[in-house]
This record gives C-alpha cells, structure tokens and sequence, in this order.
C-alpha cells in the first residue's frame, strides 16, 4: 500500500518515502491517513512484505518505521536486514514500554537509531520523521558520491589501458626499427654505433617521435593517478580554466609531422571548468585524436581542428552554457554511425584497434560533471563535437575573475 504526499513533498530522485511496517491493519491505515498529507508513505503487514516491497521499491523508501512485536519475525529482524541491505535507509523502532529492554539492545547493537514509543506523539514522531528523512537523503548523496567515483575510476582505468597501448606500440615500433637497421661498427670505430637510414633525417624524427609518444603516455598515466587520488581523498580543490585545458592539449599531445599546425584555437570567452584537469584532459584528447584520424584518413587541401571556448544553449528555449567546440572539416560521420555515437560503442576504425568507447567515455564524463556533449556531423563537411558545461552559482567568465 502506498500514500503519496502533495508533488511539494516528492524528491524527483533519490529516496523520498517512509515504509511503516505492522502487523495491526488499522495501525497502517491510521498511520498513512495521519502522515500522508505530508510524506510519502507506503505500509507493509510483515516483515516478508516489508523485504519484498524494497526489493522492488528500495531505492524510493528513506526511513523504515516499524513495530517490534509481529509474528514469524519481529521488528530488529527487519532493521538487521535493511541495515546489511539498504545502508542509506533510516531505521526507526516503535515499541511499547514492555519492549523497552529488547528494543535498548537494538540501539546498542546499531541496528536502529531512534526509538519511538506507543502510542505514538504526533509531534515528536512528525520531527523525528523530518530528522530521519533529511538524514537518509545527505546519507543516499555521499554514497552516489562515492560509487560514482568508483565507477569513474574504473572507466577511466579501461579507457587509460586502451589509450596508453597505443603510444607506447608505436615506440616499440620505432625502437624495432632502429634495432633492425642497427649495424655493427667498424673496428676503428669502437665505441661508435651505426643505424641505416632509408633518408637523412629518418633515425632522429624515430627518436623524436618515440619521444613523444612516450611523454603523452606517461601525461595519461599522471593523470590517472590524479584522478584515483582525488577520489580516495574527496578532493574538492579549485578547477583550472577550460583555456588552460586547451593549452595542456596543444603542448602535450603527440602530433604526427605537421598535424600541430592544423590546430587553431579560439578561448576569449574563457571559464572556470567544473572538476580537475584529470578527466577533462583525457575528454578533450580524444577529441582531438578522433578528429585527427578522421583528418588523416581523407585529408582535405588544409587539414583543420579548431576548438572554441564559447556560451551555448543546448537547445532553442535554453539559457547559454559554458561550452567547448572541436570541429574538423574531414570527412564526416555517417548517419547510421551518428546517431550511435554516445549512446553504444561503434566505431568505424575497429580494423585498426577503434574500439567505440572514446566518445562513450566522454559522454559519461559530462555526464558525472552535470554536463552533456553533443556531436553535430555532416558527410563530407566535417565534424563538431561540443562538451556543455554547468554553469556555476556566479557563471562569471573565467577572465572578469582573474
């Protein structure tokens, strides 16, 4: 049996309901007539009934308010299983005065928190549900907090092993190569070594693309341990500025030949990013990457990605978000791939080792940030992909602060 309160009352997520258990009919009844008008009540006859209603509707019930006394199984039964169960419900105790020694044990032993007595006082039962209710609420929110941050580490450790391998292939690669081409010094020459070269020039642009394979590799790598150690200690610190994101990119990322030179930039309307430069910066390196490999697969006369700090609405009708665009003028996307994108993993480079998960990741990313991410393409017009951010209590832009 459920009574649902006024839509005042009614938390749109998260637990919002208080479960009364009792084997007395009338008991539940008087008891959702009575608080009804101002909780969410639902009424359970046993313990049975109790555990089945949660298992159902677990994630709406707040507080468990129920009577010690009931056949099969009593009351702390029910408290013990929703206490291993559903850590973030309440757990409230009604007892009569000959209940007093057992239901004391049941707060000692944690398995309850309060404990009201029959017959039950309007007032004091209305504010210890309110206590409860609010209680449960703060509680439900650091544990979302918490699995998010363990759901985050762990995405984020399969896409760095996905990412990372990558790199380091090619300087594996690259270090065969000049293994192969090694040749054993002359005589006179001890001490010297001597690596064939198809061109002037090959060995050195080997050893400085290794080298920077290597570096981006290990940036992926620090910033992986940055994330795992904000998340273990709840790091709250202050966020950079998306301009300073954008930066980090153009200087850190391992650009083939001339590629550094496709990127162009646009970052007056700069703002404070919500999170640290961990997470984002593996978002706005796939999106580079992505748009780099479209660019090589069908390069147009001049190769171009250019990201733009900008305030957009993500629909007609909505306020302007803080937001950051990559666009490229490659191929494009097809429609039948577009409309997958962020939503499964596709791809269509899996010949080559795409895996589909690059723009799923960071959808999720935006996601867990209370952002979104959008991916406009037209064949043979090019891509943008635009990262939608929260705005802020005071959405100020980041240079009015400085």
């Amino acid at each position: 049996m459920s009574m649902q309160a006024p839509d005042a009352h009614r938390g749109p997520r998260g637990p919002h309901a208080i479960l009364m258990v009792d084997d007395e009919p009338q008991a539940c009844k008087w008891f959702a007539r009575l608080y009804g008008t101002e909780f969410n009540v639902f009424t359970a006859a046993s313990v049975d009934e109790a555990l089945m209603l949660l298992r159902e509707r677990g994630h709406e019930v707040a507080v468990l308010l129920t009577d010690y006394s009931m056949p099969v199984r009593d009351g702390v039964a029910l408290l013990s299983e929703v206490r291993r169960l559903y850590p973030h419900v309440a757990r409230l105790l009604v007892s009569a005065y000959a209940d007093k020694d057992v239901a004391m044990s049941a707060v000692n032993e944690g398995h309850v928190e309060k404990i009201l007595e029959k017959p039950l006082d309007d007032a004091i039962t209305r504010r210890a549900l309110r206590e409860a209710l609010e209680a449960s609420v703060r509680r439900w929110r650091d544990q979302s907090v918490v699995a998010r941050r363990e759901s985050a580490l762990r995405e984020t450790l399969g896409f760095l092993a996905h990412e990372v391998t990558s790199p380091l292939a090619t300087v594996r690669g690259y270090l065969s190569a000049m293994r192969e081409n090694h040749r054993s010094s002359p005589e006179n020459s001890e001490g010297m070594a001597h690596i064939a070269q198809q061109k002037p020039g090959d060995v050195l642009f080997m050893i400085e693309a290794a080298q920077r394979r290597a570096e981006y590799a290990q940036s992926l790598v620090s910033t992986f341990v940055q994330t795992a150690r904000d998340a273990t200690q709840g790091d709250a610190s202050a966020s950079l500025c998306a301009s300073d994101l954008v930066r980090a990119v153009q200087a850190e990322y391992p650009f083939e030949a001339a590629e550094a030179g496709w990127l162009s930039t646009e970052l007056a309307a700069d703002f404070t990013l919500p999170g640290r430069r961990d997470l984002l910066y593996l978002v706005l390196c796939t999106l580079v990457k992505n748009a780099l490999i479209a660019l090589r697969a069908e390069p147009p006369p001049h190769p171009q990605v250019h990201m733009t700090l900008d305030r957009l609405a993500m629909l007609p009708g909505l306020s302007p978000q803080p937001s950051l665009r990559v666009r490229d003028n490659g191929p494009g996307i097809p429609p039948e791939v577009l409309m997958k994108l962020t939503r499964e993993p596709v791809t269509t480079r899996a010949g080559s080792g795409g895996s589909g998960m690059g723009l799923l990741f960071c959808q999720r990313v935006m996601t867990t940030l209370g952002g979104d991410i959008a991916v406009h393409s037209t064949p043979g017009q090019g891509t943008v992909v635009t990262l939608y951010f929260p705005p802020s209590s005071d959405d100020t832009p980041a240079e009015e602060n400085r």
